[in-house]
Order: C-alpha cells, then structure tokens, then sequence
C-alpha cells in the first residue's frame, strides 16, 4: 500500500493505491497556510488514510506546488501555501515515519494521468491552472529535464509586445493561455471566470469572442510545442480550465486543424487527434504521487 498527497492551495486531496496502482481509499482535508500548519495537515491526511485503509503505507508521495528538489525533498517559492524554502519531504517524514517523496505537483499529476488512463507512448499533461506548464511522462518516467525545469512551457515568449509575465519576461503564452490570463483580459466578478467568459462568447460577445480565440491559439500552440519537441504521442489537457469541457477541446482542435490546412508539415502530425481532456472525478495527482518510486512495470499500463 502506498499514500498519495495532492497538497493545493485549499485542499489536500489523498489517496491510498494498492501494488496494482488502484486507488482504493481517498480523503480530503483542508490545506491550511504556513509550513507548520501545512505539515501538520499533510501527516493528519496520512493517518487519516491509514485508518480507512487499516494498514500501513510502505511509502508516501506527496505532489506540491513550487519549485521542488525531488533527490532531497526540498520546496521552493510556495508562496500559495506560505513557505518559501523548507524541507518538506524531512519533515513529513519525522511526522509520519515513513519514508517520503516529493514532486511537483504538474509532474505528479502527469505521472498519474499516464496511469489512471490507461495511456501509451511518450505523454505529455498540460495543465491549465492559474498559469500553464506541462509534466512529460517517457517509458512511465517522468522526465525532468537537465535542471528540473522540463514542461514549463508557459514561460516561451510568443508575442513581444504582450504582457509582462509573472516570470519576468514578456509575452509569455500563458499570458494568453490560462486561468490568470483570463482573469486579466476577462476581469468581470464571477466564481467560474472561464465558464463565465465562454458562456459571453456563445452570447456574441465580441470582446468575450477575442478573448476565447486567444485561449484556443494559447493552447493549440502549446500543444504544437509538446509534440514538436518531445513527439508525446497523447497531450492530455487539465487543470481547473479543462472543467470548461467539449467547448474548449473543440476550439483547440479547430485551430489546430487551421493549421494543417495550410501545412502539409504539420497535417502529417495529427495534432488534433494526439489532445484529449483529463476525465472529470480523476485524482491524478495524488495518485501521481503515490507512484512516485514505484517500478517502471507498475506504471506501465
């Protein structure tokens, strides 16, 4: 048996998998602010688990937003979840005596979507959260890149005219191409800004049409970049963006379809038939993180 935590800015969602990779146990706790608090809530979601699932973890994987240190369990500018530099996976591990992995929680989430669904091949987890970045999964690895900074995509200037971006440069795609890009360019109070904003565009809305036809040209060029670089065979689109559902697939694919009407270069690659959304209702980066350290055959589906 082994633990997966999801740590986010609200919520800590858990999971306990069997040696199969089935999740067989999930909770949910309340992530709090602030390293104590967080560790502390962290190791309640493992014993939580371990009472539901009435047995012990041989390991726990937590993933987490910030830059982290998967070799020493280090994180980095967690500003979501106030800390900026500790030794998560340490001190997890003095709370719950056991050992710890920890990962970025994108990259968690891509590990678990290679293996809740099912998937083959080089893959690739776009997610369209607050900002935009990608985790890649190779052979049922995750693939990191030389200093941890594989998939963050986001950060490719495509317009130098555009936004300043929150990384400092300018022109950014996910100035164009995610949540925060819509509630910069969108910024009308609403609890689901992008459902908001496309209901506008189905409406007519000229401002709210400008604004989706960036978001679908932001993340057809995402894709485009996954597979151009890496060659993933799958680009499966996530975060709290992918909840707008057939509409947004839809759109990208047109775009991408665009494309190939006038290259023939980019109509051999099938890009609209390598994307597809993450299924409502999957934890896939708690589960990401409970493979974490788990044999490359587990993985494979």
């Amino acid at each position: 048996m082994r633990a997966g935590l999801d740590i986010g800015g609200t919520k800590i969602d858990a999971v306990a998998i069997d040696d199969a990779g089935t999740p067989v146990q999930r909770l949910r706790l309340a992530t709090g602010f602030g390293e104590a608090e967080v560790l502390a809530n962290a190791a309640a979601a493992v014993t939580g688990l371990q009472r539901l699932a009435r047995s012990e973890f041989d390991s726990i994987g937590v993933g987490i937003p910030g830059l982290v240190d998967p070799a020493t369990g280090r994180v980095r500018h967690a500003v979501n979840l106030g800390f900026d530099d500790t030794a998560f996976g340490s001190g997890l591990e003095n709370l719950v005596h056991a050992p710890v992995a920890v990962e970025n929680d994108v990259n968690a989430a891509a590990l678990g979507a290679y293996h809740l669904m099912a998937l083959s091949g080089p893959v690739a987890y776009l997610n369209l959260g607050t900002g935009l970045a990608a985790g890649i999964v190779v052979d049922g690895s995750l693939w990191r890149g030389a200093r941890g900074v594989s998939g963050e995509i986001g950060h490719i200037p495509v317009d130098p005219l555009g936004a300043v971006c929150a990384c400092g440069q300018r022109g950014c795609l996910e100035t164009v191409a995610s949540g925060g890009a819509i509630a910069r360019l969108w910024p009308i109070e609403h609890a689901y800004p992008a459902q908001a904003l496309f209901a506008a565009a189905a409406g007519g809305d000229p401002e709210a049409l400008r604004i989706r036809a960036l978001l679908f040209s932001g993340v057809a060029a995402a894709v485009r970049i996954l597979v151009l670089t890496v060659d993933v065979e799958s680009v499966v689109i996530g975060g709290g963006l992918s909840h707008v559902g057939a509409p947004l697939l839809d759109g990208v694919r047109g775009v991408l379809a665009g494309w190939a009407g006038s290259s023939t270069f980019l109509a051999s690659l099938d890009l609209p038939g390598r994307i597809r959304l993450l299924p409502d209702g999957l934890s896939v980066a708690a589960v990401g993180a409970a493979m974490l350290g788990a044999p490359a055959a587990v993985l494979r589906p």
